[in-house]
Formats: structure tokens, sequence, C-alpha cells
């Protein structure tokens, strides 16, 4: 089942899209949620793989409030003004709802939703980390075992990862979030410090103030999001008089 909230200030809005969702059998409506805040109150207490936001709420929009979340569930859109699409879709969200809309149009962007959230379980199983410091990644329809402490650093692009190698030319690439790979990759050893980039901290050269320079003279951008754990790394391993 894809657990889904539904975020709309008019509560007529919501209860027809509620009555959407009872009608689409593989969605599971965890809220339905009038403002961002109480979206995102949802959200850090519950598991939520995809979210029906309106644009034009009270207090956050729509926009601002999926910019805000460091990893948001998969998002449709919905809105009376179709001068937000493509702000919507440089979001990166799996479609985009002009009011009003029906049960047609709500059916095709569920049946996106169910689309992106099937490939991802089936192609984001990274196997647990073994005895001998290795992990499998699928990748091209094969099977490909690397070792950890040969990864460089992570970069995502949309849904899928590249991941870069020491003893590989060209980057591994998978249909795999960012945040599953994070979770797979020991803490000790690697850290996210964007939203696009994990990097091995091992291979670290060089810090600067907006840039973390790799071997073979890579850079890797600092997030401001992330800043205060890298740095707090940094200071940990600082050598002071």
């Amino acid at each position: 089942m894809v657990r889904c909230i539904i975020i709309d200030d008019e509560p007529l809005a919501l209860q027809q899209m509620e009555a959407y969702v009872k009608k689409i059998p593989f969605l599971e409506l965890v809220a339905s949620c009038q403002s961002a805040i109480d979206a995102h109150k949802i959200l850090e207490t519950e598991k939520v793989d995809a979210m029906f936001c309106d644009i034009n709420l009270p207090e956050l929009n729509g926009l601002d409030f999926v910019r805000s979340l460091e990893n948001p569930p998969m998002v449709v859109f919905t809105t009376a003004y179709s001068e937000y699409a493509v702000e919507g879709f440089q979001l990166e969200a799996i479609d985009y709802l002009l009011k009003p809309f029906g049960f047609d149009d709500m059916k095709r962007a569920a049946d996106k939703i169910k689309k992106r959230y099937d490939a991802i379980r089936t192609l984001q199983e990274v196997s647990q980390i073994d005895e001998d410091d290795a992990i499998f990644l699928k990748t091209e329809y094969k099977i490909v075992r690397i070792n950890i402490s040969h990864i460089r650093y992570v970069e995502a692009m949309s849904e899928y990862l590249r991941i870069y190698l020491v003893d590989y030319a060209r980057p591994i690439i998978m249909l795999l979030s960012m945040k599953k790979m994070e979770e797979r990759l020991p803490s000790r050893k690697f850290l996210r410090v964007h939203r696009s980039y994990i990097i091995n901290l091992s291979l670290i050269r060089e810090v600067s103030k907006n840039r973390i320079l790799l071997d073979e003279d890579i850079e890797i951008p600092i997030g401001d999001s992330y800043r205060d754990q890298f740095n707090a790394y940094i200071n940990s391993k600082f050598l002071t008089k």
C-alpha cells in the first residue's frame, strides 16, 4: 500500500480528494491536513510515501513546504493556477493537477505514484553490509558487488544515484533514494554533505568555505542544511595546540 496524505485548506476539496483516495485500492490515507504546518507534524511521526499537496496554502505555500523538506515523499501538486506548473515540476513532482479535476485525473496521478513506488521498491534494495565490507547493487539488469571503502562519493540525480568508485572508470547508476543509501552506508565512514552528495570521509584532502576537495581533485559542494553536521565532524578531528 502507498501511504499518502492530502493537504488543502479548502474543506470541500479535502472531502472530495478523500473520497477519491478511498476508491483507489493501492492508496492508504494517513491524514488530511489543512496547512503545511499540520502536514509537517504528520511527516515527523508517520511513514508517508506520497502526498497530494495544494500550492495555495496559508502561512506556508505548498512549493515552499516541499522545498523545506530534507527528504520529501513523492508529491502531486494541486492548484487552480496553471502558472505554477513549471515550478512544481522543477521540484520533481510526480504530477500536477489543475483544479477542478475529476476522479480520472486523480487516478492517473495515483497510477504514476504507484509506478514510481513499485520501481523504487523493486530496485532500491541494497544488500546489508556484510562482514567483509561489501554491498551488492542492482544496475543495468545485473548485480554488482562492491567494497564500501571503494566508494568515493554518491551523487543524486532525480530518483537515480551515481555511485563513483575508486576502481571503476565510470559511475554505477541505479534507481535508489538518497535516504536509503545514506541509511545503508556506515556513518563512521560516510557523511551526507549536500542534498545531492554523500562523501567518503577518508578521501577528504582539503576543505574551503563552501567546497570539499576529495582525491583526484573532485570538488563537492557543502549544502547549508548539512554544514553544521560536517563542521562538527571536522572539529572532532581538528588538531589544536
